[in-house]
Protein backbone atom coordinates (compact mmCIF):
# COMPACT_ATOMS: atom_id res chain seq x y z
CA UNK A 1 0.00 0.00 0.00
CA UNK A 2 1.16 3.58 -0.58
CA UNK A 3 0.71 5.77 1.87
CA UNK A 4 0.66 9.40 0.96
CA UNK A 5 1.24 11.89 4.08
CA UNK A 6 1.76 15.44 4.39
CA UNK A 7 5.36 16.23 6.33
CA UNK A 8 6.50 19.05 8.83
CA UNK A 9 8.46 21.22 6.13
CA UNK A 10 8.14 24.21 4.73
CA UNK A 11 10.78 25.51 1.60
CA UNK A 12 10.35 29.04 1.98
CA UNK A 13 8.91 30.21 -0.84
CA UNK A 14 5.17 29.67 0.15
CA UNK A 15 3.15 32.77 0.53
CA UNK A 16 0.57 32.34 3.53
CA UNK A 17 -1.98 34.77 5.48
CA UNK A 18 -2.98 34.60 8.70
CA UNK A 19 -6.46 36.08 9.30
CA UNK A 20 -7.35 37.54 12.52
CA UNK A 21 -10.56 38.23 14.39
CA UNK A 22 -9.58 41.26 16.49
CA UNK A 23 -12.51 40.71 18.80
CA UNK A 24 -11.13 39.43 21.98
CA UNK A 25 -7.54 40.59 20.96
CA UNK A 26 -6.18 39.58 24.37
CA UNK A 27 -6.12 36.03 23.28
CA UNK A 28 -6.16 36.37 19.49
CA UNK A 29 -2.76 37.96 19.62
CA UNK A 30 -1.54 35.17 21.19
CA UNK A 31 -2.73 32.94 19.06
CA UNK A 32 -1.66 35.10 15.97
CA UNK A 33 1.94 34.50 17.71
CA UNK A 34 1.62 31.04 17.84
CA UNK A 35 0.79 31.22 14.01
CA UNK A 36 3.92 32.93 13.31
CA UNK A 37 5.98 31.24 15.42
CA UNK A 38 5.46 27.87 13.99
CA UNK A 39 5.09 29.14 10.39
CA UNK A 40 8.87 30.37 11.19
CA UNK A 41 10.21 27.20 13.00
CA UNK A 42 8.92 25.25 10.12
CA UNK A 43 10.85 27.01 7.18
CA UNK A 44 8.58 29.77 6.21
CA UNK A 45 9.97 33.30 5.25
CA UNK A 46 8.45 36.25 7.36
CA UNK A 47 8.76 38.03 4.39
CA UNK A 48 6.42 36.04 2.83
CA UNK A 49 4.14 36.37 5.77
CA UNK A 50 0.44 38.48 5.73
CA UNK A 51 -1.08 38.96 8.75
CA UNK A 52 -5.10 40.46 7.80
CA UNK A 53 -7.17 41.77 10.51
CA UNK A 54 -10.66 41.78 10.68
CA UNK A 55 -12.93 43.33 13.57
CA UNK A 56 -14.34 39.62 14.80
CA UNK A 57 -14.71 35.90 14.01
CA UNK A 58 -17.87 36.66 12.20
CA UNK A 59 -15.86 38.77 9.29
CA UNK A 60 -12.90 35.82 9.18
CA UNK A 61 -15.58 34.25 6.19
CA UNK A 62 -15.97 37.42 3.69
CA UNK A 63 -11.79 38.11 3.99
CA UNK A 64 -10.96 34.93 3.90
CA UNK A 65 -13.49 34.57 0.54
CA UNK A 66 -11.41 37.88 -0.68
CA UNK A 67 -7.72 36.35 0.03
CA UNK A 68 -8.79 32.95 -1.81
CA UNK A 69 -10.07 34.66 -4.72
CA UNK A 70 -7.05 37.00 -4.68
CA UNK A 71 -4.86 34.19 -5.92
CA UNK A 72 -2.15 35.33 -3.76
CA UNK A 73 -1.94 33.20 -0.90
CA UNK A 74 -0.67 29.60 -1.02
CA UNK A 75 -2.45 28.58 2.29
CA UNK A 76 -4.29 30.30 5.01
CA UNK A 77 -4.19 30.14 8.71
CA UNK A 78 -7.87 31.39 10.04
CA UNK A 79 -7.50 32.79 13.85
CA UNK A 80 -9.92 34.24 16.06
CA UNK A 81 -12.14 33.45 19.88
CA UNK A 82 -15.39 33.17 20.55
CA UNK A 83 -16.32 33.58 24.03
CA UNK A 84 -19.89 32.58 25.31
CA UNK A 85 -21.67 35.12 27.28
CA UNK A 86 -25.18 35.43 28.68
CA UNK A 87 -26.81 35.82 25.43
CA UNK A 88 -27.10 33.50 22.57
CA UNK A 89 -25.36 35.73 20.38
CA UNK A 90 -22.19 33.17 20.97
CA UNK A 91 -23.98 30.32 19.10
CA UNK A 92 -25.23 32.58 16.25
CA UNK A 93 -21.37 34.15 15.28
CA UNK A 94 -19.22 30.32 16.35
CA UNK A 95 -21.66 28.42 14.06
CA UNK A 96 -21.63 31.24 10.83
CA UNK A 97 -18.23 31.64 11.50
CA UNK A 98 -17.63 28.00 11.27
CA UNK A 99 -19.50 27.57 8.34
CA UNK A 100 -18.27 30.28 6.27
CA UNK A 101 -14.46 29.42 6.75
CA UNK A 102 -16.01 25.61 5.20
CA UNK A 103 -18.31 27.55 2.32
CA UNK A 104 -15.88 29.64 1.11
CA UNK A 105 -13.11 27.19 1.61
CA UNK A 106 -14.57 24.23 -0.72
CA UNK A 107 -14.69 26.17 -4.02
CA UNK A 108 -10.80 26.78 -3.99
CA UNK A 109 -7.91 24.35 -3.97
CA UNK A 110 -5.51 25.60 -0.97
CA UNK A 111 -5.15 24.49 2.60
CA UNK A 112 -6.97 26.39 5.02
CA UNK A 113 -7.04 25.98 8.32
CA UNK A 114 -9.93 26.79 11.28
CA UNK A 115 -8.09 28.11 14.77
CA UNK A 116 -11.15 30.18 15.85
CA UNK A 117 -11.60 29.08 19.66
CA UNK A 118 -15.33 28.60 21.05
CA UNK A 119 -14.80 28.26 24.44
CA UNK A 120 -17.53 28.60 27.57
CA UNK A 121 -15.32 30.51 29.50
CA UNK A 122 -12.36 33.51 28.93
CA UNK A 123 -10.28 31.21 31.07
CA UNK A 124 -10.87 28.15 28.70
CA UNK A 125 -9.50 30.72 25.98
CA UNK A 126 -6.50 31.41 27.56
CA UNK A 127 -5.94 27.53 28.28
CA UNK A 128 -5.57 27.45 24.19
CA UNK A 129 -4.05 30.38 23.51
CA UNK A 130 -0.60 29.24 24.57
CA UNK A 131 -1.23 27.80 28.51
CA UNK A 132 -1.75 24.43 29.48
CA UNK A 133 -3.56 23.28 26.32
CA UNK A 134 -0.77 24.96 24.37
CA UNK A 135 -1.63 27.22 21.45
CA UNK A 136 -4.39 26.10 19.10
CA UNK A 137 -2.93 28.97 16.24
CA UNK A 138 0.24 27.17 16.26
CA UNK A 139 -1.40 24.02 15.74
CA UNK A 140 -3.55 25.88 13.17
CA UNK A 141 -0.52 27.01 11.46
CA UNK A 142 1.02 22.89 11.33
CA UNK A 143 -2.22 21.77 10.05
CA UNK A 144 -1.94 24.23 6.71
CA UNK A 145 2.05 23.16 7.12
CA UNK A 146 1.16 19.78 6.66
CA UNK A 147 -1.80 19.77 4.15
CA UNK A 148 0.93 22.30 1.95
CA UNK A 149 2.95 19.55 1.48
CA UNK A 150 0.93 16.72 0.95
CA UNK A 151 -1.07 18.85 -1.44
CA UNK A 152 2.73 19.03 -3.13
CA UNK A 153 2.46 15.03 -3.13
CA UNK A 154 -0.71 14.72 -4.51
CA UNK A 155 0.51 16.97 -7.18
CA UNK A 156 3.01 14.67 -8.39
Amino acid sequence: MNIIEGQMRLNGNEKVAIINGRFNHIITDRLVEGAQDSFKRHGGNDENLDLILVPGAFEIPFALQKALESGKYDAICCVGAVIRGSTPHFDYISAEATKGIASATMNHSIPVSNGVLTTNTIEQAIERAGSKAGNKGAEAMTTIIEMLDLYAQMDK
